[in-house]
């Protein structure tokens, strides 16, 4: 999702070549058009480079075009690419944000996708569902993670840690809570911002509104080891987990180059003591 743009520049070989650079030799797909020009270069670079495909995307039905192919509508054409790809991990974004509005649409959603777990589990092949901080909202007293991991037994979790922070609750806490059900893991941190001399002049002008939404806009996606999550814990606790892969992702920039972002956060890995990982 990150290098979606530097795909678009330089080509899908192109930019998994330059991550590779960096250090990291794993990835997860995620709003790169599956298209077969895009396939073919990851699978070059997976041949080539030795690229491993941790996990793709999916959705479970068809959404605007350009979105993620969708189990209901392109089953075959998912596993095709799985399997040119070597992936044997497939994961849903998110559900769609106009089922939250009541509970029967959300236990639909989980009924149908675990039908399509059970349909992948037979080509070899393990639905995620990556939580954001919706998840942790809550109907009749039950969080909307709880709900989907009971809901849809054949469908694992990919937990983002970012997003379980931002809802409330500890990574930590939470990794081992799901330990036996979530082996996929968005490394992603957690920073504080500093409010913009704008939003201090706005306040002084009586501004108030302005001032405020820029108050309310100072938790922010950060490079790994930047922001104030503890990722000796987190990742320490992913790997006493058995997770399979813990992917590095950050949803903003903020001006600053993806690959200098990444690199930041595979510096202060290593820096970490994680080096073996990658």
């Amino acid at each position: 999702m990150m290098l979606k743009d530097k795909v678009s520049e330089l080509g899908a070989y192109d930019t998994l070549a330059r991550i590779s650079d960096i250090g990291y030799h794993a990835v997860e797909v995620s709003q790169i058009p599956m298209n077969e020009a895009n396939v073919a270069e990851m699978a070059r670079a997976r041949t080539e480079l030795g690229v491993d495909f941790g996990a793709l995307s999916t959705s479970l039905d068809a959404g605007p075009e350009g979105s993620a192919d969708a189990l209901t509508s392109d089953f075959d054409k998912i596993v095709a690419d799985a399997k040119t790809l070597g992936a044997s991990n497939l994961r849903i974004g998110m559900l769609p944000l106009a089922l939250l509005e009541s509970l029967d649409q959300v236990l639909d959603f989980c009924r149908r996708s675990d039908e399509q777990a059970l349909r992948l589990a037979e080509h070899g092949i393990t639905l995620y569902y990556h939580n954001h901080h919706i998840e942790f909202m809550k109907f009749d007293g039950r969080s909307l993670l709880d709900i989907i991991n009971e809901t849809a037994p054949n469908m694992r979790l990919e937990l983002d840690v970012h997003w379980v922070q931002r809802g409330g609750n500890d990574p930590v806490r939470t990794l081992r809570k799901y330990a036996d059900r979530a082996d996929l893991v968005h490394l992603k941190d957690y920073r504080i911002g500093a409010l913009a001399p704008e939003a201090f002049k706005a306040l002084a002008e009586g501004d108030r509104g302005t001032f405020m939404k820029a108050f309310s806009e100072v938790v922010q996606f950060a490079e790994v080891g930047e922001g104030t999550l503890d990722f000796k814990a987190i990742v320490d606790q992913s790997v006493a987990n058995g997770v399979k892969y813990m992917f590095v992702e950050q949803d903003q920039l903020y001006g600053r180059d993806v690959l200098d972002a990444l690199k930041i956060s595979h510096d202060n890995l290593v820096d970490l003591g994680f080096a073996d990982l990658f």
